[in-house]
């Protein structure tokens, strides 16, 4: 994803794929996700919060990635283990 640059803080993981899998991926506030699955394999994303009540999901299409912002406290977890997450560091200069 171009646009900022960022950096990473923690070690690129798959996420869990259940509520009691959910990870905060180091209490990062922002996370890169990347889906590594075919183009056109898309796959769930679910942010909760520390308690495990849903924030918010999105889908996240093959080879596609995204930046969330997100507490640290908050958890994320996937449909399905292609979906790699990572903490990360913007730079905002």
């Amino acid at each position: 994803m171009a646009g900022f640059p960022w950096k990473p803080i923690t070690t690129e993981a798959a996420l869990g794929v259940n509520t009691g899998a959910a990870s905060n991926v180091g209490s990062s506030r922002y996370v890169r996700l990347f889906n590594t699955a075919a183009v056109g394999t898309e796959h769930l994303v679910t942010l909760e919060e520390s308690g495990g009540t849903d924030i918010g999901t999105f889908t996240l299409d093959g080879q596609q990635e995204a930046i969330i912002q997100k507490d640290p406290s908050d958890k994320l977890f996937a449909a399905n283990a292609a979906v790699m997450a990572c903490g990360i560091a913007i730079n905002s200069n």
